[in-house]
């Protein structure tokens, strides 16, 4: 796989709020929605925003930017149709990947990288922001290393 993957969703409309999940690995084990830790905060992002995050078994950890710094399965508020990039630069030495899901938890729009122990530049995804997605999610540890995706309108 390319060290980036771009793909553009098409957008339904009258769509004002979807969840969003990007395959990472992290959560409280309740599943897509609980936000990791059980403290989980609404992160609005802006767009083009690069989110970084640290790959450990527990859960997703925010790098950056800023506004998810420390926070672990951080909710990203994110605006329909805008483009952004999700990926880990960091790990615990353990297999993941990262992946974006639908409420079905399927994969949207081949959004999901291979699954590796050691972060490099293929761990990023690039992608325009649609309904279908609801997670993030690191597809080896579904139960702790998952992410709710919230849409908004710009």
């Amino acid at each position: 796989m390319s060290a980036r993957f771009t793909r553009r969703a098409v957008l339904r409309a009258g769509a004002a709020v979807a969840a969003v999940s990007l395959a990472g690995c992290g959560g409280d084990g309740g599943g897509p929605g609980g936000g990791g830790n059980g403290a989980s905060s609404v992160t609005e992002l802006e767009p083009g925003a690069q989110i970084e995050l640290d790959g450990i078994t527990a859960g997703w950890e925010g790098l950056a930017p800023s506004a998810i710094e420390g926070s672990t399965n951080p909710t990203l508020s994110l605006v329909e149709g805008e483009t952004y990039e999700i990926g880990w630069t960091q790990g615990d030495g353990a297999q993941h990947n990262i992946a974006i899901h639908d409420e079905s938890e399927a994969v949207v729009d081949d959004l999901q990288t291979e699954i590796v122990t050691e972060p490099g530049d293929d761990q990023w995804l690039e992608f325009e922001v649609s309904s279908e997605m609801v997670t993030y999610i690191c597809e080896v540890h579904p139960t702790t290393m998952v992410g709710d995706i919230e849409l908004r309108n710009g």
